[in-house]
């Protein structure tokens, strides 16, 4: 009988080698190699020549791309507007989606919701549980108020199992809680191991594209926040969605980072309340503080995130410092930061040299767009002075190194939303000026960061 072979996978290509080393040969990542052992084959089923392999099997028919017809993708709605949003619309027939996220966040919560949403809808639903016993489930079930649901339940971890039960009952879309819990009777190594993830999940995908069956995995994550496992499971699945959010607030928000059916960067905004995940309908009131009267170092800005536009206040802090002044950013790039302070030092004659800069995006969202550049300076700038920006203000734009500001994309709809909450001062690039008046909205177009100091300044 042939024995087991252990070999050492490489967790960030999937390549192989057969001994550990501190470099990975196939894409130089370090430290990532993690012993795994494979099956020895029984059979004669590897050929190396070229003219076994093509003795091996019948060559296949080949069609021209022009000649295949495409179809838009069909769409079922989950119920839920927020997860639609962030899916590209709903959930897509045959797709693969991977979520992930710190423990505790909503994961369980937000998938159950959506299983009950799209059992009611009339679709047939299996929600497969490998972490949580039935029990648990149902107990959740009671504490979100579908204790009434039909959603079918299955506690179990082993892969040919799952699959026997999915060929048996044939749903329409299946969620696996978790993938790293999953394991292959084809493998000895343990559940949770770079083999196992790679295997159970392509195995699963394969009935997912051959049945038609949508299948939604639900992945561990690391201490640094990236997906557990090897970096081929993102690239097995269709869409790849983060959950991000503080454990003691109430907000979370589902972010794309990968979606062949849709937009990618795109973010559902919800609320976690006694009654599970409810979606946000104006997530932009999260982001903005209530202050009754203006106050310094506070500039409101809009960002994109995906096709969303939100309005983000930036928030900044200028004290003295000591002979080693503090650069600090929450939300934003700290690189850039220190770029901008340099920018705004040498073209518009604002030193922070022997000042402590923390600039902060309320909220707890990310901003990761250079549009961000113009607010976070002129943030910096009413702190330095002391000097509150008028109320109903924001400013958006790329700042670069020369003092130009640059347009940012979609400008249109960045200030039609602005209008629309309710302000009526915006300072933008000039190409991003609108050809029409905006009704209630005051826009000074700038081409250089010192003149959009100047126009503050005459605003008082």
């Amino acid at each position: 009988m042939a024995k087991d072979k252990t070999t050492f996978t490489c967790t960030e290509c999937g390549g192989t080698s057969p001994r550990w080393l501190g470099k990975c040969p196939a894409c130089g990542a370090w430290n990532t190699l993690v012993e795994t052992v494979t099956e020895a084959s029984a059979g004669k089923n590897r050929l190396s020549t070229p003219q076994g392999y093509a003795g091996a099997a019948h060559a296949q028919a080949v069609t021209p791309l022009a000649a295949i017809e495409a179809q838009d993708v069909a769409r079922t709605p989950s119920g839920i507007e927020e997860l639609d949003r962030v899916l590209g619309g709903g959930v897509v027939e045959g797709g693969v989606v991977l979520i992930g996220g710190d423990p505790g966040i909503g994961k369980s919560t937000l998938l159950l919701q959506a299983m009950d949403a799209l059992q009611r809808a009339g679709l047939p639903t299996l929600y497969v549980t490998g972490e949580e016993s039935g029990a648990q489930v149902a107990l959740r079930s009671r504490r979100l108020g579908i204790d009434g649901s039909q959603v079918q339940l299955l506690a179990e971890i082993q892969l040919e199992k799952i699959l026997a039960t999915v060929d048996a009952t044939q749903p329409a879309v299946v969620v696996i809680d978790s993938i790293q819990t999953t394991y292959s009777d084809q493998l000895t190594s343990a559940p949770g191991s770079v083999a196992q993830v790679r295997e159970c999940a392509a195995h699963l995908t394969r009935m997912a594209k051959g049945t038609g069956i949508a299948v939604i995995l639900v992945g561990h994550v690391t201490k640094e926040g990236a997906l557990a496992g090897p970096r081929v499971l993102e690239h097995m699945v269709d869409t790849v969605l983060y959950f991000e959010g503080d454990t003691h607030s109430q907000f979370r928000m589902v972010r794309a980072i990968k979606n062949r059916f849709g937009a990618v960067n795109e973010i559902g905004v919800f609320a976690m309340t006694e009654k599970g995940l409810k979606g946000v309908s104006n997530p932009s009131a999260i982001f903005l503080s209530q202050h009754s009267e203006p106050v310094p170092g506070s500039c409101v800005m809009v960002t994109l995130e995906g096709t969303r536009p939100l309005l983000v206040e930036i928030q900044a802090l200028v004290d003295s410092g000591g002979p080693s002044p503090r650069r600090l950013s929450v939300g934003l790039d700290k690189d850039r930061l220190a770029m901008l302070l340099a920018v705004l030092h040498r073209h518009a004659g604002v030193a922070c040299m022997d000042q402590d800069v923390f600039v902060n995006a309320v909220g707890g969202v990310r901003i990761s767009e250079p549009a961000a550049d113009l607010a976070v300076m002129l943030s910096i700038t009413s702190s330095l002075r002391g000097k509150a920006l008028p109320r109903g203000f924001l400013a958006f734009g790329e700042v670069g190194l020369a003092g130009e500001v640059r347009p940012a994309p979609r400008g249109q709809e960045r200030l039609k939303e602005a209008a629309k909450l309710g302000f009526s001062v915006a300072v933008v690039p000039k190409a991003n000026a609108p050809k029409r008046p905006i009704e209630g909205l005051s826009i000074h177009a700038v081409e250089r960061v010192e003149e959009a100091m100047n126009v503050v300044r005459e605003m008082g």
